[in-house]
């Protein structure tokens, strides 16, 4: 691909947040190994270097809740947008809290249409070197691999957008992996700066390819994704002596209560994105579990396909509201009997579902109205975006480019993104990476984390191309 310049390159006004790449002084096509192979490049070209570069430099600053500084990686990003030619006015920091900086880029195009939001976090989860085969923080590049805390989950995307950015708005923010609305960068700036992430729609985490065996076998598009909720439970006693038990034992009501709980199942609700991702994904399934992909994307499933599918923990989370305890803290004393027990019930809740049926039902299955359910932060909706459109054709296009015979599958994440603040104020968003992982190997939050190499550059070319396009 030729060089280009900012006059040859006409492109619509755009923001991007969260994730920003800036590229326009040229980038060249893939060279090295094809994007159907995962073998590294044996040598990169000078926009894959740059890449790299930027890459191991955002991986090696802790973004870690604990100890790290999303500000220091937000300055570093920024210094590396000045230096690819972005006016230091183009972008701004914001720091709400102390280390929780969120970086937004505006560089303003031609005006011919709204413009296009690119959206990567910066902050990435707990990692402790004991558990680790290498330090989480230093990037290691053995075996075809490139391991290290957010080597994924969402330094490579951040990274990539930085380094193929044209002109839309970048942000890169904090703290999306605690779950923390108040502390969360995207919910922040969408709440107390919305006119900076005003665009037709936007770019973001949460799709990705899937390997079988090695090759690309489905390149998922993120369209919706479940609503995120924590409750409460509580029951609660006098206490007393442990020499003295009583029938009222705090822990006993509770254990009993969630027992009640993890047997329950929330109500099936199938949405169009639900039935268009098991519809296509049915071809690349076969015997019983292709028949029973389709008959879910028909909308009209028996009660036997149900029961097989949802058998799956992946597919059950797909098709239906789930709540699970997942923390549990009772008594005071060993010799003492409990005054209280309590549990963390965290619910994912179907876009298109109602969460306050979701909390009656939950009340109902926990079954004892002395056990209290109390809210820990209402969920927020997050509509799905629309399966049509200009992103989508172009996605569908440049896969088959560099992909070809791999479908590009619409998808609900069971798990919460960024994007769901920025669908509820009216941005559609679409979670896409052009990067391909082994199911099995899905190591986001775990030890370990790493990615293949070469579908690292891969994913970072697919980003470039799209960018380009999107935003010609």
């Amino acid at each position: 691909m030729r060089m280009q310049t900012r006059s040859q390159f006409s492109l619509r006004s755009a923001r991007i947040v969260l994730a920003l790449s800036l590229a326009l002084c040229g980038i060249a096509g893939m060279t090295g190994a094809s994007a159907q192979t995962s073998t590294a490049p044996a040598s990169l070209t000078p926009q894959q270097q740059r890449f790299h570069d930027i890459y191991k430099e955002l991986i090696e600053i802790n973004t870690t809740h604990s100890t790290g500084d999303n500000t220091l990686a937000a300055r570093a990003m920024e210094k590396r947008l000045i230096e690819s030619g972005f006016a230091p006015g183009d972008i701004q920091i914001f720091e709400p809290f102390p280390k929780k900086g969120n970086l937004v880029l505006r560089f303003k195009g031609n005006g011919s249409k709204k413009p296009l939001l690119l959206l990567a976090h910066i902050d990435v989860v707990e990692a402790r070197r004991e558990d680790w085969k290498t330090d989480p923080f230093k990037l290691q590049e053995t075996g075809g691999y490139f391991t290290a805390r957010g080597s994924i989950d969402d330094k490579a995307m951040a990274s990539a957008l930085v380094s193929v950015l044209g002109q839309l708005i970048l942000a890169l923010t904090a703290d999306e992996e605690r779950g923390d609305a108040l502390s969360n960068g995207a919910f922040w700036l969408i709440s107390n700066k919305p006119e900076l992430l005003q665009a037709e729609f936007g770019i973001n985490e949460g799709g990705g390819g899937e390997l079988r065996g090695g090759k690309p076998n489905l390149h998922r598009m993120q369209v919706a994704e479940k609503m995120y909720t924590t409750y409460m439970l509580e029951a609660r006693d006098v206490g007393g002596h442990s020499s003295v038990p009583t029938k009222t034992n705090p822990i006993y009501a509770l254990s009993a209560g969630l027992e009640r709980l993890g047997n329950y199942a929330f109500p099936i609700k199938l949405a169009d994105v639900t039935k268009t991702y098991f519809a296509r994904s049915a071809p690349f399934a076969t015997g019983q579990l292709a028949d029973d992909m389709r008959a879910i994307g028909t909308g009209n499933p028996d009660a036997g396909v149900l029961e097989r599918m949802t058998a799956n923990p992946a597919y059950n989370a797909q098709l239906r509201t789930t709540c699970v305890a997942t923390m549990v803290q009772a008594g005071h004393a060993e010799n003492a009997l409990p005054q209280s027990a309590k549990a963390t019930v965290n619910c994912r809740i179907l876009p298109h579902d109602d969460p306050d049926e979701v909390e009656r039902l939950l009340t109902q299955a926990v079954g004892n109205d002395k056990i209290v359910v109390r809210n820990m932060g209402k969920p927020l909706r997050s509509p799905a975006s629309p399966l049509n459109g200009d992103l989508v054709k172009t996605v569908e296009s440049l896969t088959q480019q560099m992909w070809p015979g791999v479908p590009v599958v619409p998808a609900m994440s069971t798990g919460a993104t960024d994007s769901r603040f920025l669908r509820n104020a009216g941005i559609p968003m679409y979670g896409v990476t052009g990067m391909f992982l082994e199911p099995a190997d899905a190591r986001a939050h775990g030890l370990d984390e790493r990615i293949e190499i070469q579908r690292l550059y891969d994913g970072r070319e697919f980003l470039y191309r799209l960018v380009s396009e999107v935003a010609k």
